[in-house]
């Protein structure tokens, strides 16, 4: 059977990785997280005290930087390593959550990011979830997938994946995070966050993880099924 692309954009914290990862292991397909690979970026600038401000800091700084994922077979997914440490658990914290749309929006930044992205989907059969996936990075995947949530239900699922590692975080915390997140993502020069015209809008406000996957699957084997005909 042909493999194909897919794609998954939307907004933060609306289960776009949650997805993506259930779809790949499904169809057998590879796994990459884009918002893990501008989450270690940004990793390695807070590390090295880089200037993102300054063009050619960061353009000498990318340079520094290998990005790979490798299987972690026991917990059955694709971590980031960033220059040959896992740093999968590391980007998740809080004070990266509030650079990386910062540092996503980098010119330089992007364009390295996206001729990674490119390079790894070229044999197709890949999953790929992030803000320009299917506007940018793969603008002729067979499916695009478009995910979206109301608003309250995002704070509140990203305020209790947070909880969980930081108890002394607060849910306005949460809030201006996201809101700050949502204006930088929409708004920046660079591949700004937007759903691709042939796009499908996946809203899981009032979906449960099963459902939501279900559904993707569907889309997913009509896809697989028409390109190969």
């Amino acid at each position: 059977m042909k493999k194909i692309i897919i794609t998954i954009d939307g907004w933060s914290s609306c289960g776009k990785s949650t997805l993506a990862k259930q779809l790949a292991k499904a169809l057998n397909y590879i796994y990459v997280d884009s918002g893990a690979m501008y989450r270690a970026i940004t990793l390695y600038f807070l590390r090295n005290h880089v200037d993102w401000t300054q063009a050619d800091d960061v353009i000498y700084a990318l340079d520094d930087i290998a990005l790979e994922f490798n299987y972690n077979h026991k917990s059955e997914q694709s971590e980031i390593y960033l220059n040959g440490e896992n740093v999968e658990y590391v980007i998740r914290d809080l004070v990266i959550a509030e650079k990386v749309s910062d540092v996503a929006a980098i010119k330089e930044v992007r364009e390295y990011a996206v001729a990674q992205q490119q390079r790894m989907g070229r044999n197709r059969g890949i999953v790929m979830d992030g803000r320009d996936i299917g506007t940018v990075v793969f603008p002729d995947a067979e499916l695009k997938i478009f995910m979206t949530a109301d608003n309250t239900v995002r704070i509140e699922r990203r305020f209790q994946e947070l909880f969980d590692k930081n108890p002394n975080i607060t849910i306005e915390e949460v809030r201006n995070n996201l809101e700050m997140r949502d204006y930088i993502d929409s708004h920046r020069e660079v591949s700004p966050l937007k759903r691709a015209e042939d796009a499908i809008v996946l809203d899981n406000t009032n979906l449960t993880e099963k459902e939501q996957f279900e559904t993707a699957m569907q889309w997913a084997h009509k896809h697989i099924e028409q390109y190969a005909s």
